[in-house]
């Protein structure tokens, strides 16, 4: 469906176009959607930077996200949450370290200035895709605190069920494709690499 992360991201901002020439803000979940958002934010004239949030993993199964967290502490449990196994406990300790993980990424990211101040601005929040949409919707409610002008959830893909939980969240949310047949984000792209720290730090540094 999509060549590489670039490829997903021209994409979206053709769609997201008619944000050009509006000074949008455009904020990506690390590490992998870093590139895509560098790319929509020179093709629209905005400004770039990243949205920390941490998926909070099931007990046993770290690729299965049942929740996140976003920097300011603020919890999403999905619904099957109990279900994985997960009790009181067990979600309080992957607070506290998906936390940790939080300060340390932002040290690392931008150690010389403070997050971008999305008051007032156009939104756009980026990810190379959605599974469960845990992060997603962290980051749209702890922005939305932050009383942006217009919060927009953009991405490439995503199964229909995820986009009807994320659409509450958001003002708008463009996706390009919402198949119905969906294990992961990755089996919608054809080149789908590791994106590592040194690169979104380097992606970070101000030109």
């Amino acid at each position: 469906m999509f060549i590489d992360r670039d490829d997903a991201a021209i994409r979206l901002a053709d769609r997201l176009k008619a944000f050009k020439g509006k000074n949008p803000l455009i904020l990506a979940i690390p590490r992998g959607a870093v590139p895509m958002a560098k790319i929509i934010a020179a093709k629209l004239d905005g400004e770039f930077d990243v949205v920390l949030v941490r998926k909070l993993r099931a007990p046993y199964q770290p690729e299965l996200a049942i929740g996140s967290i976003d920097e300011a502490g603020w919890t999403y449990l999905a619904p099957f949450a109990a279900s994985s196994g997960a009790d009181e406990d067990y979600i309080e300790s992957e607070k506290r370290a998906q936390m940790e993980t939080i300060r340390k990424r932002r040290a690392q990211y931008t150690p010389i200035r403070p997050p971008i101040d999305p008051g007032g601005r156009i939104v756009i929040v980026v990810d190379d895709g959605l599974a469960t949409g845990a992060t997603m919707i962290s980051a749209l409610h702890g922005l939305r605190t932050r009383n942006p002008a217009r919060l927009v959830c953009a991405v490439p893909v995503a199964p229909p069920d995820t986009l009807a939980k994320v659409a509450s969240m958001a003002d708008e949310v463009v996706c390009l494709e919402a198949p119905e047949y969906f294990q992961a984000v990755g089996q919608f792209y054809q080149h789908f690499r590791q994106i590592e720290d040194d690169e979104v730090i380097a992606a970070l540094k101000p030109s």
